[in-house]
């Protein structure tokens, strides 16, 4: 038997591991009510759920057996507490069957310092899609706001976030981190704006589920700009508008229905071109209006013949590729320096935290 001590755990399932339009099926609809669920686990006396567009993270103060982790499909296994969260996990969300059988590959395990170097990293900036975005960070804020008026979390994780909360304040503002940070998305959309004006009033399409899709989805969000989003399959479309926003639809009618947007953008990792010429040539022959076409695909997805239709602008990525590149390679120069008063801060929190646990 090993030995019982108070501990802090975090597991979670992110970008890293899952794709995105898999993720909403990790989400739980109400996480007041999924952390009171995890709460009414043996031993489980604090629960915060961080739950984003790219990221389901839920963090627990308990009583865990540290010496002895027995495997989680023997008996003996069943009562440890980090299978009693998988089981409610798993009970609260939408998972299939074969989402259940991969979740021991799909879930990341973690406790102690390494949760605390975790939390300090991703509300630093370091470890979110967007390095250095400060909508991560404001989530973390929010989650501990929403966990304290739920009576949720308690004096454990409330000292741990809070801690997290102030540093990564003080280095975000030592180091610029997150100074004129901007994303794929942010970058597309203004170049759009610019060259064909965006609102509100404009039809405007996603197509693809991956990461710069999610960038694009993202901002056009933020911007209040309504966008349907289509993938070659609509399962993937569905699952990706459930965290990120949009009206998803089916690919093919998408197609037959291709001159009512006046701005498509399109942000595939097909490796064939999937918009040319003959497959929208009959739709877009008749088309009034002009319609604006980014493609951001890497590589490209749109066949650059679509040009010959009338009224249709296509624009690539190699427009954009400089801005964005610049700001990342910024971002990039100055991660080291993070990572730094990282370093220097951990053991300071864990001797903090090794204080409160005593």
């Amino acid at each position: 038997m090993g030995e019982i001590k108070f501990d802090v755990l975090n597991a979670r399932v992110t970008f890293k591991n899952v794709p995105l339009h898999t993720l909403s099926k990790f989400t739980f609809k109400d996480i007041d009510a999924a952390c009171a669920e995890f709460k009414k686990i043996p031993s489980v006396d604090e629960c915060i759920i961080i739950q984003t567009a790219s990221r389901v993270e839920i963090f627990t103060v308990s009583n865990v057996e540290i010496d002895d982790s027995p495997d989680a499909r023997r008996a003996e296994g069943k009562t440890l507490v980090l299978n009693q969260i998988k089981d409610t996990w798993v009970s609260l969300s939408s998972l299939e069957q074969i989402d259940i059988d991969h979740f021991d590959q799909t879930l990341e395990v973690y406790k102690g310092d390494d949760v605390y170097l975790h939390l300090l990293r991703l509300a630093s900036g370091l470890d979110s899609v967007v390095v250095g975005k400060q909508e991560i960070f404001n989530e973390i804020v929010q989650s501990l706001e929403n966990a304290k008026s739920a009576g949720v979390s308690g004096n454990i994780l409330n000292k741990l976030f809070e801690s997290v909360i102030r540093l990564a304040v003080r280095i975000r503002d030592t180091t610029g981190i997150a100074k004129d940070v901007i994303s794929l998305g942010d970058v597309a959309v203004k170049l759009v704006d610019e060259k064909a004006g965006l609102d509100s009033k404009k039809k405007v399409l996603v197509i693809g589920t991956g990461e710069p899709a999610a960038m694009l989805a993202k901002t056009l969000k933020k911007k209040d700009i309504a966008f349907d989003v289509t993938s070659r399959s609509i399962d993937r479309a569905t699952g990706f508008t459930t965290i990120l926003g949009g009206t998803p639809l089916d690919f093919d009618n998408v197609l037959a229905g291709f001159d009512k947007y006046d701005i498509i953008f399109v942000a595939t990792t097909s490796d064939y071109f999937l918009i040319t010429y003959e497959r929208i040539r009959l739709v877009m022959e008749e088309k009034k209006k002009g319609t604006l076409i980014l493609d951001l695909s890497d590589p490209r997805t749109v066949d650059e013949g679509i040009t010959a239709l009338p009224g249709i602008k296509l624009l690539f990525r190699d427009q954009i590729a400089e801005i964005y590149e610049e700001s990342v390679k910024a971002r990039v120069g100055i991660v080291p320096a993070v990572e730094k008063i990282i370093e220097k801060e951990l053991p300071v929190l864990s001797a903090r935290m090794k204080r409160l646990d005593a």
